[in-house]
Parts: C-alpha cells; structure tokens; sequence
C-alpha cells in the first residue's frame, strides 16, 4: 500500500556517461514490499513530471544498511527531538516486527 512522503527524498545514479538525479518531496508516495530474499522499494511523483524509483535491497545488505546508519548517528548524535523520536519509533518497529518468531505455512 502506497504511503505518502512527508518529507523528501532525492534518487541519484551515476553511470561513466550519464547520471539520472530525481526528487521527490510532498505529493510523492512510497511503498515497501517483503520478498522471500529482501524488501522492494518504490517511490512515485505523480502527474505531469511523473518520476518512479525502484530498488530491492536483499536482507544482508539491508542490515548492513541499518548498522552502518547507526554507526553514523552514533558519531554525530546532535539530531533535532522531532526526527529522532521518529527515527526511534520506527527503529523499534522494526525490532518489534523481526523478534516475532516466524510463522508456519499453513498444511493444506
């Protein structure tokens, strides 16, 4: 289900002959899927300019993300009380979410 961004992003990739750069602020929207090897990522601008970025990012490499963003937060910690009370809400949804054992398929 697609979420709407409340904040912005910005989506470079750069290739030795050309670069692509987008972004996406206030009217965009965002949705993040769970596949069997990792999560998929898709953020839309809408309407006449209408710009999509899609990426799946496998599971190891998506925990190497999140520990290396910590790692950064813990060397510069001053981050202003509204983003942080965010970013630990959803931090600890995450840990909420993954410490649930997982379940069984249904035997049919």
């Amino acid at each position: 289900m697609a979420k709407p961004i409340i904040d912005g992003a910005e989506v470079s990739i750069d290739f030795p002959d050309k670069a692509y750069y987008g972004i996406f602020r206030r009217g965009a929207v965002f949705s993040v899927d769970r596949e069997d090897d990792g999560v998929a990522v898709k953020i839309v601008q809408p309407g006449d300019h209408k710009r999509v970025a899609a990426f799946h990012i496998h599971h190891y490499l998506l925990a190497d993300i999140v520990e290396e963003i910590a790692h950064v937060m813990k060397k510069k910690p001053t981050l202003d009380e509204a983003h942080r009370s965010e970013l630990v809400k959803s931090a600890k949804a995450l840990v909420a979410a993954l410490e649930k054992p997982a379940r069984k398929a249904a035997k049919r």
